[in-house]
């Protein structure tokens, strides 16, 4: 008879997934995992695999957390620039935060630690920052379409040069104690858009 599993799959994947946004991937041991998760070493495989593997299951599970809820803010019937703004000036004071900038974003994380030489994790950074672009470029085709937007202004470029600096934040943000520095960016990139 087989034995049943002693911990929650999902709150042991939760734990990971604090642990790897905290400390990185490679920073991050199995020996660590089991010591934090308080899993054995063989429940820790038979249920998530390698270390690899269970990373790409939290960065899915962070992943599909963190874009729903910007999915819905820009998707709000009315204006839109306004939540283009607020998405834009949240990831900045965010950045900027003393205790959130220090940990930054999973996906950020993961584009420089291992996307450039992992494809498993390439492709999840990039999921993600389709899914972004692809929002901020809904909203900002529905902002130009209400008249909030220039119409000389194309809202895909628009879209792709504002992935780029809410990435660009989170980098940033993590490394600088200057909270000024993402502050300023953001809303010179916001003046973009009148």
């Amino acid at each position: 008879m087989a034995r049943t599993k002693e911990f929650d799959p999902e709150a042991a994947l939760q734990a990971a997934l604090e642990l790897f946004w905290r400390r990185g991937y490679e920073a991050t041991s199995m020996s660590d995992l089991v010591e934090h998760l308080g899993i054995g070493r063989a429940s820790l495989y038979a249920t998530f695999g390698n270390k690899h593997e269970l990373y790409l299951k939290a960065l899915e599970r962070y992943a599909r957390a963190g874009l729903p809820p910007i999915v819905r803010e820009l998707s709000r019937p009315g204006p839109a620039l306004p939540a283009v703004r607020s998405v834009v000036r949240r990831y900045a004071s965010e950045a900027a935060d003393g205790q959130l900038r220090l940990s930054g974003c999973l996906v950020t994380n993961t584009a420089t630690e291992l996307a450039p030489h992992d494809p498993a994790a390439a492709r999840w950074v990039e999921r993600n920052w389709d899914q972004l672009e692809t929002v901020l470029h809904a909203a900002l085709v529905r902002a130009r379409a209400q008249g909030e937007l220039p119409a000389d202004r194309d809202p895909l470029t628009l879209a792709r040069m504002l992935l780029v600096l809410l990435q660009g934040l989170r980098v940033v943000g993590k490394a600088s104690s200057d909270p000024a520095r993402v502050r300023d960016a953001a809303e010179q990139a916001l003046a973009l858009l009148d």
